[in-house]
């Protein structure tokens, strides 16, 4: 029997949640699971807290099944589990700075995303609200002979977002990477608690404005979840095209990006036309560049119309006459791919510890994406492949985006061309009990999760897991034994969000 089935199986279900099972455990079970995600059994996908209780979203890989195990009633402190499972470093870290809950055996006990100057300490802990004291963050001591540091951050030139690199070279050689990062902490899982869904989707869309559809695509779906609601077919689909919108956007975008980080500008220039049209496609079928509050929790908040069908073909027909020309003058640009080739490469079995999602982990051979893993409709209707790549560095990761494009533009079509009639949205229904719910999408960046508790026609705690979570980690090793000058394109292969990470 699949390992994760016997700990649901052993738990006290709480029959409140949906559409996966919630299994309230004790604290040797928590140890067993622990134990099991760090010999590989388990895939950690969540890790989360409350005032006096604990979650970790689990998944099986052997069945593809997907469950949460709990620990409540804590007494301030709860068993680590990075103490057996590295990935879970810093959300444990985050977990103590938001809550005050104290994981016992933690490894590192420097504080995360509070930096010292939050109002209130432990933000989601009713119990204080004392200031946060600044204090000085100290970062891994480093010993060797012929070491030197190079601080970078956390303000980068350019329009980017803060995160600070400390870089310890020997030479021009790169021998470790430290990251810091909760610059843009913004304390958005405090803003939704209490709010009503209208307000909730406005914020749960704003946690990383690239992703704005993937957050609240999956918000949606988890309301929908808890409280039980079937949306009309048309509107499923209409999102399903506007993450496929979002997603070529990205993809596009980042191509040429990266490609201008090794000094190819020709490509950023080209692909930059090409997100431009797609956001303007985007605007004149949903009214919004980066279709932001267009997903809501009941379905969407606009329909397409003929104009909006015939601008987004057009589309599809220009990206598919102009792309393989881009294609071609990447993979035959030479000095291009000195760069790319070889680069940055993150091991497969880092990527499966990390249960690293998107673009990160498909190009070090994790066949994982949420729309064939954990189908959802309409994509256990339509017809795309999920690339994977096995060797793990910067040009494996362009080639998981473009083949990403060449996907997404067959599913507009199909989207387009089996698109259903009917109504776009319907009411929701208010709760009179607590319900919870829970939904993973595949963003560009790879699995958004959100987990949700709801009382009446407000939220009353709303968890979200960026897909960087667990790939921000992954770019530490990846940088290792490469030169300084190579690190932004490493780190634009990765394109991690900062403010989806800082919350």
């Amino acid at each position: 029997m699949p390992m994760l089935s016997d700990v649901i199986k052993e738990g006290q279900f709480v029959p409140a949640h949906r559409p996966w099972p919630r299994v309230v455990v004790d604290v040797p079970a928590w140890i067993s699971v622990a134990e099991a995600l760090r010999d590989g059994r388990l895939t950690l996908l969540g890790l989360w807290g409350e005032q006096d209780a604990v979650h970790m979203a689990l998944l099986d890989a052997s069945d593809s099944s997907l469950g949460v195990v709990s620990l409540k009633e804590l007494q301030g402190t709860y068993p680590s589990v990075a103490g057996y499972h590295p990935p879970a470093l810093r959300l444990e870290r985050t977990i103590r700075d938001l809550t005050g809950l104290e994981p016992q055996g933690l490894p590192d006990t420097r504080p995360w995303l509070d930096h010292g100057r939050w109002e209130s300490r432990f933000p989601l802990s009713q119990s204080l609200s004392r200031p946060s004291k600044a204090v000085r963050y100290e970062f891994l001591p480093v010993t060797g002979e012929s070491l030197h540091q190079i601080p970078v951050g956390p303000v980068h030139a350019g329009i980017i977002e803060p995160g600070h690199f400390r870089f310890t070279a020997n030479g021009e050689t790169v021998v470790r990477l430290e990251e810091r990062l909760g610059y843009v902490h913004k304390g958005i899982e405090t803003l939704i608690a209490g709010v009503e869904f209208a307000k909730a989707a406005q914020l749960a869309g704003r946690t990383s404005g690239d992703s704005t559809i993937a957050y609240a695509y999956a918000f949606s779906r988890a309301v929908e979840a808890a409280l039980g609601m079937e949306i009309p077919s048309r509107a499923v689909w209409l999102r399903a095209l506007m993450a496929e919108l979002e997603r070529l956007a990205n993809h596009l975008g980042d191509i040429g990006a990266i490609c201008n980080d090794a000094a190819f500008s020709l490509m950023l220039a080209h692909c930059a036309v090409l997100r431009e049209r797609v956001l303007r496609a985007a605007d004149l079928a949903f009214g919004h560049r980066l279709m932001r509050d267009r997903i809501v929790p009941g379905g969407v908040a606009v329909d397409l119309e003929d104009n909006g069908i015939s601008a987004l073909r057009g589309l599809v027909a220009d990206i598919r006459r102009m792309f393989p020309a881009l294609v071609e003058l990447y993979d035959n640009t030479a000095s291009l791919q000195d760069r790319t080739v070889g680069t940055g490469r993150v091991v497969a079995e880092l990527a499966r510890q990390y249960g690293a999602g998107g673009h990160v982990g498909r190009a070090s051979g994790r066949d994982f994406d949420a729309r064939r893993i954990l189908p959802y409709s309409p994509y256990d209707e339509l017809a795309f492949d999920v690339p994977v790549f096995s060797e793990g560095d910067v040009n494996a990761r362009i080639w998981i985006r473009i083949r990403e494009v060449e996907n997404s533009l067959s599913l507009v079509a199909q989207i387009l061309d089996r698109l259903p009639a009917g109504p776009v949205r319907i009411g929701v229904p208010e709760s009179a009990e607590a319900q919870e719910g829970m939904a993973v999408v595949e963003g560009f960046r790879g699995d958004v999760l959100i987990w949700l508790r709801l009382c009446g026609h407000r939220i009353e705690r709303c968890h979200l897991r960026d897909p960087s979570w667990f790939q921000w980690p992954l770019l530490e090793a990846a940088i290792e034994g490469n030169i300084v000058a190579d690190f932004p394109l490493c780190n634009k292969s990765f394109n991690c969000s900062y403010s989806g990470h800082d919350l």
